[in-house]
């Protein structure tokens, strides 16, 4: 879903990679209208600051992807063609396709209508919890309650501590992600009666304490995360918890920012989510057998973060830790300073020892196996100032650039079969 804000380029971004290898029939873009802005607690219309003679508009929120899967037809279609589950993911959390196809399988083992991704949250963290809330008549309602709403609903419940953490160390209420799987025939009935309407609210930022004036002006909004509010008792809604170095690396903040929050918590940028899908490729590795070397601390536009092996695959490698177990044999080892690039499913790496930078390309239907030392130069890590607008934009939010200096690449050539 995109909005006049970004649908040029989104295409754009989309049509520069082919698509990133899916066919561009596979990608429908569904561009949501924009509402009209209000400039003060009297719900004023604000005006165009370029042109006064125009109403300030603004995106309506993400809950109006409800409504545009509706509107469009797109649902059916993908029920013609046999699909059974919807995604609902953000774009900025690279790491979520770890944590999908466990989850789809809690979706049909639980049988829900709803599912929402989470990890572990602490007592008081900025980020939404998920909860079970019951109404004094008895109905109950699996739903996300945002973080600065939390704590005051629980003092006013019965709970005088608010939101505290438990005996595990974490809140019971675990942190939503907004991913979310729904079972795609009850998500059609739903919105049949609906259209996909979801609850609107405003959420003004004021100037000051007195709460008179606002620091820009606000607007109806709606959120994805919302639409079990609509379902009736018998919806079966729920959630799944996973680990956050596995599924959850959001980059939403840009290096200044990022390079202001206190060290020890998580920056959100696009240095750190990077690293944190090195680190998740490294520590899976290390739990189907491999020899990982530990990671180093390492300062990229102000943020401390530590960098493991730079270690990826495309998805067709391994969807599943089994997978991937299935392909790994042996004694292997990968230093720290390694690169090691997995392109192709029957790819096996056994006995391998690399301190240097290896890619693997392995051809459709080819089968290539991987092992012995492998030592060279390798590809390095150089740093890059963000302020420096001479570098491109999408290495100057990074803090860093790939250097390739040496590197040993394996090729698999088609089966003549």
């Amino acid at each position: 879903m995109t909005s006049d804000d970004t649908h040029s380029r989104t295409l754009q971004l989309l049509e520069s990679n082919s698509y990133f290898g899916m066919e561009p029939t596979q990608v429908m873009l569904l561009k949501q209208e924009k509402v009209a802005c209000l400039d003060d607690n009297e719900a004023r219309l604000a005006v165009d600051p370029h042109n006064k003679y125009r109403i300030q508009t603004k995106p309506h929120g993400h809950g109006d992807v409800h409504s545009l899967l509706f509107s469009s037809g797109l649902l059916n279609v993908w029920r013609a063609a046999g699909l059974r589950w919807v995604l609902f993911f953000q774009d900025t959390n690279g790491l979520l396709f770890n944590a999908i196809p466990a989850a789809i399988g809690v979706s049909a083992t639980r049988q829900y209508h709803v599912n929402s991704l989470t990890v572990p949250r602490k007592a008081k963290e900025a980020i939404g919890g998920i909860t079970r809330l019951t109404h004094v008549d008895g109905r109950t309602m699996v739903i996300n309650v945002e973080y600065n709403q939390l704590d005051p609903l629980l003092r006013a419940t019965g709970h005088p501590d608010g939101d505290v953490n438990c005996e595990t160390g974490y809140s019971p209420y675990p942190g939503n992600i907004n991913q979310l799987i729904l079972e795609l025939g009850p998500y059609i009935e739903e919105l049949t009666k609906t259209k996909g309407g979801i609850k609107e609210f405003v959420n003004p930022k004021y100037k000051d304490a007195s709460k008179t004036s606002f620091k820009s002006s606000t607007r109806l909004e709606c959120m994805m995360q919302d639409y079990p509010k609509t379902l009736p008792p018998t919806a079966r809604v729920g959630f799944t918890v996973m680990d956050a170095w596995f599924a959850y690396a959001p980059v939403k903040n840009n290096p200044e920012d990022a390079a202001k929050v206190p060290k020890g918590n998580p920056y959100h940028s696009a240095t750190s989510g990077e690293m944190a899908v090195y680190r998740a490729n490294s520590l899976i590795l290390r739990k189907a057998g491999v020899q990982i070397a530990d990671p180093v601390p390492e300062v990229f536009n102000g943020q401390e973060v530590e960098v493991w092996s730079r270690i990826t695959w495309k998805p067709q490698w391994g969807l599943t830790f089994s997978d991937i177990k299935k392909k790994v044999g042996g004694s292997c080892s990968i230093s720290q300073r390694s690169t090691m690039i997995i392109k192709g499913c029957n790819v096996i790496v056994e006995d391998l020892s690399l301190d240097g930078a290896l890619v693997i390309d392995a051809a459709k239907n080819s089968e290539v196996k991987v092992g012995g030392s492998v030592q060279n130069k390798g590809w390095t890590i150089e740093k890059v100032d963000h302020n420096d607008t001479s570098v491109a934009e999408e290495l100057r939010i990074r803090g860093f650039r790939i250097k390739r200096i040496q590197q040993l690449e394996t090729v698999g050539l088609p089966n003549s079969s």
